[in-house]
């Protein structure tokens, strides 16, 4: 029969190019991909049916079928679940919707290895199918539904979608294997795949036609089992079937609460990075069951955001069946599992953090920035996540705690002084930090964007205040140099006249002039004045077009600079006061430009800059 042609989103395009290209070294993780989304489908129509009954008459012992077909070189993965509409078949196969598949497109480059790694991360699911098919078709009758459809495609950029026959409800993936991948018509070659990546799915996988089908998994709920009887491998591949992940966890949690309220939980933290980590919706990815019966895997009311990255499965005992998804987001019962699921998990992390230190970082280096998120948020578990915080400073090759840096703080210092940039580094390069060096003052080098938020909402760490080192106010002048160093040489003659002359020349640009006690290498820094708002959040925010401000900054100098010092040593000279005017401005675009600004005006820089050096040349 005729069907209608489509072509394939962009990104669907480029992702299906990848996968059916790449030399992936196992091309057995299609079945787990296709077995997982069957799966899925008769857990959906399960919860479904729990409040429309008739859509699972006649039908209820959901299943997973293979049935091979050496005569025709076809695989068919076959399901009695939910079913797919037309429009469904078009919006899952033809389309992903999900944020942020695009940027995570972009990442790719061509190289093979490179590339797998980041669809492990992305999570190919269905397409899987092409790294061994030459053309895929999908007949799905939707449950409900009188009328299945047909959807066939060689991947190559089109798809057609006709009107099909099938009895029942439900998916078959039809795979016409490409000749390399001949070894999966064989039952014993299935046989192996299911048990590895499989056996732990709870309904009925059955490889064969008819009676004389065999099942050849376990069928039983991974996490209803004791711990002792689960392997690492078995946890692995569970935790792949649930995540749609091609890494490995980072660590397992596997555990049941018993008491007022009863529930299991297995829970994972990924090694790598979900590519949808900071999708705007900040929705979490954990499975939610009632005795066995699948619920929903959006549950925002079982996580926080700030936990986001957990992958995994919580079963309660206590639920009751039929609720829907509305009422759970309210539901007094589901915020106590929520309560127990936090403690626990942030327990487990601070056992990592203190028994492997350099794991830990590795964790942290990932998810650290979302974990940061509950810091803002202001929850009772505050002071359990800022235990579990690690900065860069700048006084440690490693990651360190707070509760490190507040053991090394000088017997003078009464603060925790952070400074923010873009990049770890660039906050490093900040000329703010000279007099903090010069004194051995260790600083936090902040670099996520979060860091801007939830600094100032938490306000203190052991009663020690948060100080940016970009704030003005900051008397440095009270901790003596580190190492012996001299202290700082007092303020040249005709320094204060300077800053008198840069207060009137820069009067509309900046907020004040004063002499500096930070800087000892770099003649100027921009700094805000204290209760104002930071350099780098202001910048974040004109960034995302969240203000329109320019706000106005204090500029300070450093009496100790040649350059400050001759400046000081021409002030009240016959004829200096346009060459002292051009220097001021000059030394404005000096500070934003250390500072990461842009110039207000690059042409008078340029014209500045060019007289500078035209009289430096000339001998004037």
């Amino acid at each position: 029969m005729q069907g209608e042609k489509m072509g394939f989103q962009a990104e669907v395009g480029r992702l299906l190019d990848i996968v059916a290209h790449a030399l992936y070294s196992d091309k057995s993780v299609f079945l787990r991909e296709l077995v997982s989304n069957a799966s899925d489908a008769c857990d959906k129509l399960r919860y479904l049916s729990l409040t429309e009954p008739d859509l699972a008459q006649g039908d209820a012992e959901f299943q997973v079928r293979l049935v091979p077909d050496k005569a025709a070189g076809t695989l068919t993965i076959s399901d009695n679940g939910i079913g797919m509409s037309r429009q469904e078949l078009i919006d899952n196969l033809g389309t992903i919707a999900r944020s942020g598949t695009a940027a995570f497109l972009k990442q790719t480059t061509g190289d093979q290895a490179k590339d797998m790694a980041l669809i492990g991360q992305f999570g190919v699911g269905f397409y899987a199918a092409f790294m061994v098919a030459d053309e895929v078709r999908v007949v799905s009758r939707r449950a409900g539904e009188a009328e299945a459809h047909e959807w066939r495609s060689d991947g190559r950029g089109e798809f057609t979608l006709a009107p099909a026959q099938r009895e029942t409800r439900g998916t078959d993936v039809i795979l016409h294997l490409k000749k390399d991948a001949a070894e999966f018509l064989e039952t014993d070659a299935l046989k192996r795949v299911v048990v590895k990546y499989s056996d732990h799915i709870a309904l009925p996988i059955l490889i064969g036609e008819g009676p004389k089908a065999e099942r050849v998994n376990a069928a039983s709920a991974l996490w209803t089992r004791p711990k002792s009887e689960i392997t690492e491998q078995q946890y692995g591949e569970f935790y792949r079937h649930v995540a749609h992940a091609f890494d490995s966890p980072w660590l397992t949690l596997h555990f049941r609460a018993e008491g007022k309220i009863e529930y299991s939980a297995l829970l994972f933290v990924p090694t790598a990075k979900p590519f949808d980590l900071f999708d705007p919706t900040r929705s979490n990815r954990l499975k939610l069951y009632v005795r066995r019966v699948f619920i929903t895997d959006h549950c925002d009311g079982l996580l926080p955001a700030w936990l986001r990255f957990l992958r995994g499965v919580i079963d309660s005992e206590d639920l009751p069946l039929n609720i829907s998804r509305e009422m759970l987001q309210h539901n007094p019962l589901l915020a106590k599992i929520r309560q127990g699921v936090v403690k626990r998990v942030l327990s487990e992390l601070q056992k990592k953090a203190d028994a492997e230190p350099e794991t830990y970082a590795d964790f942290w280096n990932q998810f650290g920035p979302v974990l940061k998120e509950g810091l803002y948020e202001q929850n009772d578990q505050g002071d359990a996540i800022l235990s579990l915080a690690r900065f860069r400073t700048t006084g440690a090759e490693t990651l360190a705690s707070l509760a490190d840096y507040v053991g090394r703080m000088k017997p003078e210092q009464d603060a925790i002084y952070y400074v923010t940039g873009e990049t770890p580094e660039a906050a490093a390069r900040s000329p703010h930090l000279e007099g903090f060096r010069a004194r051995g003052i260790e600083v936090l080098l902040l670099a996520d964007p979060i860091d801007e938020f939830w600094v100032p909402a938490v306000g203190s760490y052991k009663e020690k205040p948060f100080r940016s080192v970009t704030q003005g106010g900051i008397e440095l002048d009270r901790i003596a140099p580190a190492n012996g160093a001299a202290a700082a040489e007092p303020a040249p003659a005709g320094s204060d006249a300077l800053v008198a002359l840069l207060r009137l020349t820069l009067k509309d640009a900046v907020k004040d002039v004063r002499l500096s006690t930070r800087l000892t290498d770099s003649a100027v820094c921009l700094v805000a004045e204290e209760g104002d708002i930071d350099i780098n959040l202001a910048r974040l925010l004109k960034q995302h077009k969240r203000t329109e401000t320019d706000f106005k900054r204090v500029l300070e100098i450093n009496p100790a600079h040649a350059l400050i010092r001759a400046l000081a040593g021409r002030v009240g000279d016959k004829g200096s006061s346009d060459r002292l005017s051009d220097a001021a401005w000059l030394l404005l675009d000096q500070a934003r430009i250390l500072q990461g600004e842009p110039l207000e005006d690059p042409a008078g820089f340029a014209r500045r800059q060019s007289a500078v050096i035209e009289r430096a040349v000339a001998g004037g």
